[in-house]
């Protein structure tokens, strides 16, 4: 055979060889792309976690991520955590509350499914370690439990309001521990109370805020009981939240953590599903130019009253008020008639807007609404009393202090005056 008839033999096979190949690679030959892979950023192996923790993971795949998926300890629906179809930023992240699983080690899984649904997975191991209120008073509290015998200046009701209200109470023992529940909130229908807590409130902010205790909590009235309070979860990262009030299925609440503009601002979180979430700065005017402290929001979510120190008052502490208009919060006023050269703040404002209540002097005070003008402020709780809220019939709620003869303050405890 000649040179030029093998040269043209060859020739013919590299062009069958050009035109088949891809039929056979796409007929089950060698592969055109890798299987997707899946990273754990975040947490770290072994690490505790508690409340809430963020995971993160880095995925990739040449037909493209469609889903990433995080489950603990088995890959099933069970055990779903929750599922993220778009990075932030580089990496896909999912927050897992860690309240909702018994505390000990837990396998997290993070599962990565390409377009051609082929999927990767790849595994971590935590410890969860999360800290009931009296496991936080067993290690940190050296003191018993106050009682009515040993308190030496019990909250007193006022002789004007014996027609109206039955005597201060404590709560009792579900609510009420030797640590301290301070600033109360009460719904409306008297079924859901929120405080704040901390084991010793004589420990200094940066201790309480990363105590994995230190928070809001709320609790629950099922017949006439209340249920065993639960910490609300309102950072993923480290923060101190408190001094709530809740209009509806929104939460405002004061906090020290990353970002704010000052050292505590103002924000607001979202109920849905039983779980609140979506906490956002509420940013200016309120956070800084206003300087904006503790509040109530109207029932219309029209007004917030509040307290500051901000210039223009009477001395120390006064009670504002600002207006939304056309959506946008206005320069706020001095409530004259209420305020003092003392503090005067914790506002609480009635539903119907006629009962603006307020702490002075370590007492609660309330004011009526008379003719559009609100009129001077009679005591209706003295001696360590402050931070009035109310349901619908009128019951009062507040938090009384313990101290000793030295004037220390020990803890706290959540009362109620009972409306006749």
């Amino acid at each position: 055979m000649s040179m030029s008839k093998r040269m043209l033999r060859v020739l013919l096979c590299l062009v069958v060889i050009a035109v088949l190949l891809p039929t056979f690679i796409g007929c089950g030959g060698a592969k055109t792309s890798a299987a997707p892979e899946v990273w754990w950023y975040g947490p770290s192996e072994g690490s505790e976690v508690y409340g809430i923790a963020r995971l993160k993971a880095d995925a990739s795949a040449d037909e493209g991520v469609a889903v990433v998926e995080f489950y603990y300890d088995s890959v099933d629906d069970e055990h779903f955590i929750g599922s993220v179809d778009t990075p932030s930023g580089s990496l896909f992240t999912h927050t897992w509350y860690t309240t909702d699983v018994e505390n000990g080690e837990h396998t997290l899984y993070a599962v990565v499914l390409d377009e051609k649904n082929e999927s990767a997975q790849a595994s971590r191991t935590v410890i969860v370690a999360n800290l009931t209120r009296d496991e936080a008073i067993a290690a940190a509290v050296t003191w018993p439990k106050w009682t009515i015998q040993m308190d030496t200046h019990p909250p007193v009701l006022s002789a004007s309001f014996y027609n109206y209200y039955y005597n201060p109470e404590p709560l009792g023992r579900v609510i009420n521990t030797a640590g301290a529940e301070d600033s109360p909130f009460i719904t409306p229908d008297g079924n859901t109370l929120y405080f704040f807590f901390t084991p010793d409130m004589n420990l200094p902010a940066e201790q309480q805020v990363s105590d994995r205790v230190t928070g809001i909590y709320w609790s629950k009235k099922v017949e006439d009981v209340w249920s065993e309070p639960q910490r609300i979860w309102l950072c993923d990262g480290l923060s101190l939240d408190g001094a709530e009030t809740i209009i509806g299925n929104t939460m405002w609440f004061a906090s020290v953590r990353a970002g704010n503009s000052r050292e505590i601002d103002i924000y607001t979180a979202e109920l849905a599903n039983g779980v609140w979430s979506n906490w956002t700065n509420v940013g200016e005017p309120l956070n800084v130019a206003y300087d904006v402290g503790e509040l109530h929001v109207s029932a219309d979510g029209n007004q917030i009253y509040f307290h500051s120190e901000r210039a223009g008052g009477k001395g120390q502490m006064d009670i504002w008020v600002t207006s939304k208009v056309n959506g946008e919060w206005q320069q706020p006023e001095n409530v004259d008639a209420v305020n003092t050269q003392y503090d005067d703040g914790y506002p609480y404002l009635s539903d119907d807007g006629n009962e603006l209540w307020f702490t002075r002097n370590y007492g609660v005070y309330r004011s009526v609404k008379a003719g559009g003008q609100w009129q001077m402020p009679e005591v209706v709780v003295s001696s360590l009393a402050g931070e009035p809220t109310l349901d619908s019939q009128g019951n009062l709620y507040f938090v009384h202090h313990y101290i000793d003869a030295a004037n220390k303050i020990y803890e706290a405890d959540i009362f109620v005056c009972r409306r006749r």
